[in-house]
């Protein structure tokens, strides 16, 4: 049976890899440890330098998936910075910020690194338009009481369960393994 190693500590997205991988017949295995995270412009280059990092250091190949919400209202902010944000600032504190923007509109970004000891890197981005509603509903995290993937109008992602959206959680997941299955 094929192996992939998922550098993360979020048991969400171990659930969501292994869903898909099995699928393929292909086993997942974690990395638990901490690398330090890079401040970058993007989230592939901070899924890449970790990914790269865990490959090198363990032998094995290695993915790293790292996440973003680029406003256009904020021209693409907070970007990579998302988690830092969404641990600082209440999602009330956003939409005050957000009410003197018209466009309420803008993106998460999924980033995926799919890395080999060698320095071989695939990556794999994928972008889910989302809306920031108009008050704070829900009550699963911080930000997701104002988020709303634009495809499902109606829920915040507060509002909504895990496995309503695995299907945009685990579209990289599902495209490296995809991948892995041809070789």
């Amino acid at each position: 049976m094929k192996e992939v190693y998922l550098l993360t500590k979020n048991p969400g997205k171990i659930l969501a890899a292994t869903g898909v991988f099995s699928e393929f017949g292909i086993n997942v295995k974690n990395i638990d440890k901490d690398y330090p995270e890079i401040q970058a412009e993007t989230s592939i280059e901070v899924a890449k330098k970790m990914a790269l990092e865990a490959a090198k250091e363990f032998k094995v190949a290695v993915i790293r998936e790292d996440h973003s919400i680029c406003l256009n209202a904020m021209n693409g902010l907070p970007g990579p910075f998302m988690n830092w944000f969404d641990k600082k600032m209440p999602a009330e504190k956003l939409l005050e910020l957000m009410k003197n923007f018209k466009d309420k509109e803008g993106y998460f970004e999924l980033a995926a690194a799919y890395a080999k000891p060698n320095g071989e890197v695939k990556e794999y981005v994928y972008r889910v338009p989302i809306i920031i509603s108009e008050q704070a509903r829900g009550a699963r995290g911080n930000w997701n009481k104002i988020i709303i993937i634009k495809e499902r109008p109606g829920k915040t992602l507060g509002e909504s369960q895990e496995e309503d959206n695995v299907d945009i959680w685990n579209h990289n997941y599902r495209k490296i393994a995809e991948d892995l299955a041809k070789r």
